[in-house]
């Protein structure tokens, strides 16, 4: 039955190993999205190939509105075309290196918003610092000294919350270039040996 519908249903979560226990092994094709290479791992356990394709492949063999089930069915059509280029599934540890390195970029991201922010904040009161990191940290030399009248109580409350938060966010950032490093140090022992 090689390009027919065998079955067409939609599924919870919960149900689709169940669904693909009872399947014999086929070709399932999965758009690469948050939880697909989870799917994939589960789906390859249990004897299947699973074949993952970036969405904007995908896109193409949309018919008409897109919805759930014109989209299983353009990746139906996808899955089988030749010239289709597929994404290889992350292993567990793969998935979790590159958590590691985006939640990074998301603190140093956040970081940056903060620093931006006591800056701002500061020079609505004519309080003004060099860039960089030294210049941030006379900032909040500033906010801890309570000698100086310059900012009133509610916005020296606010600086050093956000003062605070960069603290966290500093360990949290050194914490992870930490992991990182020692992640790279096992890949280059593996690779060694």
């Amino acid at each position: 039955m090689a390009g027919q519908v065998v079955v067409r249903r939609q599924l919870r979560r919960q149900q689709v190993v169940a669904l693909f226990q009872k399947l014999p092994p086929c070709l399932v094709g999965i758009e690469a999205c948050a939880s697909s290479h989870h799917w994939s791992r589960e789906l390859q356990a249990l004897g299947h190939t699973v074949r993952l394709m970036p969405p904007a492949y995908v896109k193409p063999y949309v018919k008409r509105q897109k919805n759930d089930s014109t989209d299983a069915e353009a990746i139906c059509e996808a899955v089988t075309r030749p010239t289709m280029r597929f994404v290889p599934t992350k292993t567990v540890e793969q998935q979790s290196c590159l958590m590691l390195h985006r939640a990074r970029h998301l603190f140093i991201r956040q970081q940056t918003t903060v620093i931006n922010s006591i800056r701002a904040y500061l020079a609505e009161f004519g309080i003004v610092a060099p860039v960089g990191r030294r210049g941030v940290e006379q900032l909040l030399e500033i906010v801890a000294d309570r000698a100086d009248d310059r900012l009133p109580q509610v916005a020296r409350a606010c600086l050093a919350a956000l003062g605070s938060q960069l603290r966290a966010l500093k360990a949290q950032i050194l914490e992870f270039d930490r992991r990182i490093i020692a992640l790279a140090s096992i890949k280059r022992d593996e690779q060694a040996a």
